[in-house]
């Protein structure tokens, strides 16, 4: 897919939520850049800033962070039109903590966080979009937190497949296993119980 129709893309997910007339998409398209990255190829790693807000136009990403015992705990699955990025270095300017990786060949629009600054004064639907998007996210990460600490596994599992049955299918075993919080054995063990239980 060429670079004008992956722009495309990520306008009409702005669209989505915010209306953009012609004079907004002309302020908004120069300052998106394309990003490629390989299968297994890292986005960002510990010690680096994030500086840019990234949206997956093709592909898929994962976002982990290793424990002192170098266990990975996966905090992120992102698939098109997702958003995937380490909100703590981006607004605090300190180093990630986070790996950010391509689970598959991936293709990312960006935006400089100088560029999306300038933006949101020529454009202010683009502020009224990114402070929904981030109400959202910050939503999921609580939802999230509170389930991890008061819901057991089997549970959480299913409420995984109900929300997102098609992440399942992009990622290896060990990723989900490692977002549910689970081993992976463990999680072949909840997936042969759902089928059970369902059949």
């Amino acid at each position: 897919m060429d670079s004008d129709k992956l722009v495309l893309q990520l306008i009409d997910h702005f669209q989505e939520v915010v209306a953009l007339d012609d004079n907004d998409i002309a302020s908004i398209v120069p300052k998106l850049e394309i990003k490629k990255l390989n299968r297994k190829e890292y986005l960002l790693q510990p010690g680096q800033i994030s500086r840019y807000m990234r949206y997956i136009a093709i592909g898929s990403m994962r976002v982990y962070y290793l424990d002192e015992k170098d266990q990975e705990h996966t905090l992120q699955l992102g698939i098109e039109n997702w958003w995937v990025n380490d909100l703590y270095s981006y607004f605090s300017g300190n180093p990630s903590r986070m790996f950010i990786q391509a689970n598959e060949r991936t293709t990312l629009v960006q935006i400089s966080k100088t560029n999306l600054e300038t933006l949101y004064q020529e454009v202010p639907r683009m502020s009224d979009f990114f402070r929904l998007k981030i109400q959202s996210a910050y939503v999921a990460l609580q939802e999230r937190t509170i389930e991890n600490m008061s819901v057991d596994a089997y549970a959480r599992y299913n409420a995984f497949i109900a929300e997102y049955r098609h992440l399942e299918q992009r990622f290896p075993q060990y990723m989900i296993a490692s977002y549910l919080g689970v081993t992976p054995e463990f999680l072949s063990f909840l997936r042969k119980k759902h089928i059970t239980d369902i059949s």
